[in-house]
């Protein structure tokens, strides 16, 4: 058992679900860097998920789309117990770590999530969207990563404490997955399937 079990075990209710969201696995505390509307750092930092941003403030996310050879891509299933979009499909992505730069984010996060290793983010950046949740105090900017992957299914280990299985789709099955409203992002990312 981990310090973040024991920790967050002898915690109850709401108060569990607010320590499970601010901590990291491991049990510390996480931060997160804020940006101003350039994407430029500020010098402050945040919480995890501890949304009080104020207008023209940012937090930075990243997702790393992992294409197979064979063209299909790698998806994961966020498991039940999510408290935003349980048993929704999704590519690897997550909160840059304050220090972190997006490149680092991006393969931390595709390893941790799905045991494949990628290298070269640089090459693999796709582009940036941005939102804007003033009423949420959740602003933030989302680095799209695209890479090509020569990996065998073996090597996939999803991290089960935060998904429910994965599968290699094809761009149809992830359509119909958003046409079902159960695949996040697809609207800002569905250029990196479509390639339109």
């Amino acid at each position: 058992m981990n310090v973040h079990s024991l920790f967050v075990g002898s915690v109850k209710g709401k108060e569990k679900r607010l320590l499970m969201n601010l901590t990291n696995e491991n049990g510390k505390l996480e931060y997160w860097d804020i940006y101003d509307e350039n994407k430029r750092p500020t010098g402050r930092k945040m919480l995890r998920n501890d949304f009080h941003l104020k207008d023209g403030e940012f937090h930075l996310t990243v997702l790393g789309v992992i294409q197979h050879r064979d063209g299909r891509y790698l998806i994961t299933k966020r498991v039940m117990t999510k408290r935003w979009a349980p048993g929704h499909w999704e590519v690897s992505g997550g909160g840059v770590q304050a220090g972190e730069t997006s490149e680092e984010a991006v393969v931390r996060e595709v390893f941790e999530e799905t045991g494949i290793r990628v290298s070269h983010p640089e090459e693999a950046y796709a582009f940036t969207y941005q939102r804007v949740n003033p009423d949420e105090g959740d602003n933030y900017f989302v680095d799209v990563y695209h890479f090509q992957v020569d990996f065998d299914e073996g090597d996939v280990h999803p991290q089960e404490s935060e998904t429910d299985g994965y599968m290699l789709a094809t761009r149809d099955e992830i359509e119909e997955f958003a046409k079902q409203g159960i695949f996040l992002h697809y609207d800002s990312i569905k250029s990196v399937f479509t390639g339109k």
